[in-house]
């Protein structure tokens, strides 16, 4: 992707933001749905945050249109900035409604201000940072969920049986972290392990049907069912195109290699409740 560069976030940032991402957009791209929410500051000088999505969804700008973002993990940016994630989804809001006008207007001078792409994303990194510290760090039930759902595809009644909430209560809680249900959570995240199992060296030998047994699907028609509802095309189109490269190094799933990515999970006790505790 000449038009845009994914740039990875300092270690002690991992666990809340996904990447940040530089970009000088021409014509019309179409951006799969991943769960995340990104704050984005454009040349015109406004900073922007883009809800979750439920589908997939066109961006098209002049040509050679800079911007800048950060891209927040799953349930992390509602908390963050003080915003149930519903009342964001499939929506651009001014970060000034978010905020409010004045810190918004200053970040938005100051990111104008800085001399180069990079710099201008570290501005933006920074503020970032300082908003993560002043919320004092993330919900475990909140990213237990959303990893739990990107490793198997549970049915919500187990995922709210093991966290120990009601289904209704699990699904209130989805709602203000993510905008929407867990169900739709599960399908988002679903076709984002597909994408990063694709793409893992190890699986470059594996057809589509292998992947979409591995990544949780009950078989490779319902890989495209939910393809095209979620992404509006293929699997193959989808693999051929820009978004399994979207992330960069990192992902928004954990895959099976090994490591934790930074993420939590629920320690659960001996009658199967969960107590939202970080383990390593």
């Amino acid at each position: 992707m000449s038009w845009y560069r994914p740039v990875a976030v300092a270690p002690e940032l991992r666990t809340a933001l996904v990447c940040g991402w530089t970009a000088r957009v021409g014509g019309g791209h179409v951006l799969v749905p991943d769960g995340c929410v990104d704050v984005m500051w454009l040349a015109d000088g406004r900073v922007v945050v883009c809800g979750p999505e439920t589908a997939a969804w066109p961006v098209a700008t002049p040509p050679g249109t800079e911007c800048v973002g950060v891209r927040f993990r799953p349930g992390v940016a509602p908390d963050v900035l003080a915003t149930p994630a519903h009342v964001m989804v499939d929506l651009r809001v001014g970060l000034d409604d978010v905020l409010g006008a004045a810190p918004a207007r200053a970040l938005a001078g100051r990111i104008a201000d800085a001399a180069s792409p990079a710099r201008r994303l570290a501005v933006l990194m920074g503020a970032a940072r300082r908003w993560l510290g002043d919320r004092g760090g993330i919900d475990p039930l909140v990213t237990w969920t959303a990893r739990e759902l990107s490793r198997r595809s549970w049915t919500i009644g187990e995922l709210a049986d093991v966290a120990g909430l009601t289904d209704r209560h699990l699904q209130r809680r989805c709602r203000t972290a993510f905008g929407y249900p867990p169900s739709t959570l599960r399908g988002i995240l679903r076709l984002q392990r597909f994408m990063a199992l694709a793409r893992a060296p190890h699986n470059a030998a594996l057809g589509l049907a292998e992947l979409a047994h591995l990544a949780g699907y009950a078989d490779q028609a319902h890989l495209s069912h939910d393809c095209r509802r979620i992404a509006t095309m293929t699997p193959s189109e989808l693999l051929a195109g820009q978004a399994p490269d979207w992330h960069g190094p990192a992902t928004v799933v954990e895959v099976d290699d090994g490591t934790s990515r930074g993420w939590c999970r629920i320690r659960t006790s001996a009658t199967g409740t969960g107590a939202a505790t970080l383990v390593a």
